[in-house]
């Protein structure tokens, strides 16, 4: 069975995502079974079978880094009562140190827009061109290496700060395992002193000439 029918039959079977079932049958060698038990024991199986509940509660978190860099980010929650848990507040704090730290442009992948998608690809591609690479291999070397981007840019798939064996999703997945109800990560802002502003270049010689 192909590695696509597998990862097929494990969303069925747990409704855990993608790149989630994908890492369960790697690490179980192939064995869909095994692959479940991993998913269960990582608490991402029954997590994916509360991802379809609405999560309109929740709170906006901010936080600041040494004055210079500050984020905003929005968790929604099933309700109240947990949008009040201390650890899902803990898990809000996190994930705006990460946005403040990692400064990511989307939540996930679906929000980036197809046009970035193509020039990105376009980017790759000629990058790969330019190293020599056989042309038939340059398709799979772009999947791989856009992936590779998405991981930098979307905050889901960004390595955790605190655990760089985690995504940021996983983190969400856990997090959900544990509390007992859906999460998610809905928006983000992320400031940065100067940003976006041009910056003034100082010419000191010149400065110490005309104060002469």
């Amino acid at each position: 069975m192909s590695l696509a029918k597998q990862i097929k039959e494990l969303r069925e079977l747990t409704s855990a995502g993608i790149l989630d079932c994908k890492k369960a049958i790697t690490e179980a060698d192939g064995n869909i079974e095994k692959a479940k038990e991993i998913l269960r024991e990582k608490g991402l199986a029954s997590a994916a079978k509360k991802a379809g509940r609405i999560a309109t509660e929740g709170i906006v978190v901010s936080y600041i880094h040494g004055s210079r860099i500050g984020s905003i980010v929005e968790i929604n929650s099933e309700t109240d009562f947990v949008s009040k848990n201390e650890e899902f507040k803990s898990f809000a704090k996190d994930i705006a140190m990460q946005v403040a730290a990692s400064n990511p442009k989307y939540v996930s992948r679906e929000e980036v827009p197809e046009v970035e998608i193509s020039k990105e690809k376009e980017i790759l591609k000629i990058q790969a061109l330019n190293e020599g690479k056989p042309e038939h291999i340059v398709n799979k070397m772009i999947e791989g290496r856009i992936n590779k981007y998405f991981g930098q840019i979307c905050l889901l798939e960004q390595p955790f700060i605190k655990d760089g064996d985690l995504t940021v999703n996983d983190l969400l997945q856990k997090t959900i395992a544990r509390i007992g109800e859906n999460l998610s990560i809905r928006r983000f802002s992320r400031f940065e002193v100067g940003e976006g502003l041009e910056k003034k270049v100082e010419n000191f010689a010149e400065e110490v000439a005309n104060q002469l």
